[in-house]
């Protein structure tokens, strides 16, 4: 069974394929002799009813520099696609919205990897609050107050913006930090929405630990350990992978997320666990698939299109 994949993305001439979970998946879904189409999130349209996008043919390769090679766009009515897989990285903005809202108008009869209603509804520092017993302490809003009297009980503090992605502008605050009150006034005014207030976990200087869940079931684990010096263990941000199992409570953590993801449609989830902790549950585009591969973990995106097979076959 060969399959039409639309990949919206941002352009495949700026991704990192070392790092690049889309890109893996490409790259599987190639070897199993799928169409792929490449196109960018801004080349979506809507008429009535009617979803289209320039689709542009694309073959990818995995080689550094050459990776991949397209062909000319063509206006292509997206319900004539198989699969859409949603992978442009954040910002979760009002664009990232509207193009949940158009992709609406075709799922399920394409099926969209995520599910685009649940990517909307489903924020990664606002769902994960849904169980709030496996996270830190943790506290969303930008009242002075409230982060002040967080900050009394807790002592040390994470603060970073709620639609914040990759490990910007998270900052660690002690407890006598004199930098508090201007680091408040620059949130203030950069970040309209709340913000994620956290008590620190030191133990994050360990590695925060991101696990994989296709369609509930866990799949694969990496842990990113900070570089020196950095608060934030991000591979964007310098963040070393190094392989991981889990344990008893991380299993918990995944027995109790795996069927709200089920239900959801959430696919592709990536969770973040500090020292047993839940801090994140990303479901736009998580990364960790090839530096689990490279490791020598589990073939992630080849259960991927396993699920994605299973699903256009039924």
């Amino acid at each position: 069974m060969s399959l039409r994949v639309a990949v919206q993305m941002d352009h495949i001439s700026s991704i990192n394929i070392a790092g690049d979970s889309a890109f893996a998946l490409m790259l599987e879904a190639q070897k199993r002799g799928h169409k792929l189409y490449h196109y960018t999130p801004d080349r979506l349209a809507m008429t009535g009813n009617t979803v289209t996008a320039r689709l542009e043919p694309v073959e990818v390769r995995d080689e550094p520099g050459n990776h991949f090679t397209l062909e000319e766009g063509v206006r292509t009515d997206m319900s004539e696609m198989d699969v859409i897989l949603m992978r442009q990285d954040p910002p979760f903005d009002l664009a990232y919205i509207a193009a949940t809202h158009m992709l609406d108008k075709i799922h399920p009869k394409t099926l969209v990897v995520n599910d685009p209603t649940h990517v909307r509804n489903a924020p990664e520092k606002l769902f994960v609050t849904e169980f709030s017993d496996l996270m830190p302490p943790t506290l969303i809003t930008r009242d002075r107050d409230e982060i002040d009297a967080f900050r009394a009980e807790h002592g040390e503090i994470v603060m970073k913006p709620l639609f914040g992605h990759g490990g910007a502008a998270v900052f660690r605050i002690t407890k006598d930090d004199l930098n508090y009150g201007s680091l408040y006034d620059f949130f203030a005014v950069t970040f309209r929405e709340p913000w994620v207030i956290q008590k620190f976990l030191p133990n994050v200087r360990h590695g925060d630990k991101r696990i994989l869940l296709v369609d509930g079931e866990f799949a694969g684990a990496v842990n990113r350990v900070p570089a020196e010096g950095d608060l934030r263990s991000n591979m964007v941000r310098g963040g070393a992978p190094k392989e991981s199992d889990l344990t008893d409570r991380e299993r918990e953590i995944c027995a109790r997320l795996g069927p709200a993801l089920k239900e959801r449609g959430l696919l592709l989830v990536g969770i973040d666990v500090i020292d047993g902790w839940l801090t994140e549950i990303n479901v736009t585009a998580p990364t960790g698939i090839r530096a689990v591969a490279r490791l020598g973990g589990a073939d992630i995106a080849g259960r991927v299109w396993d699920v994605i097979e299973a699903r256009r076959q039924g």
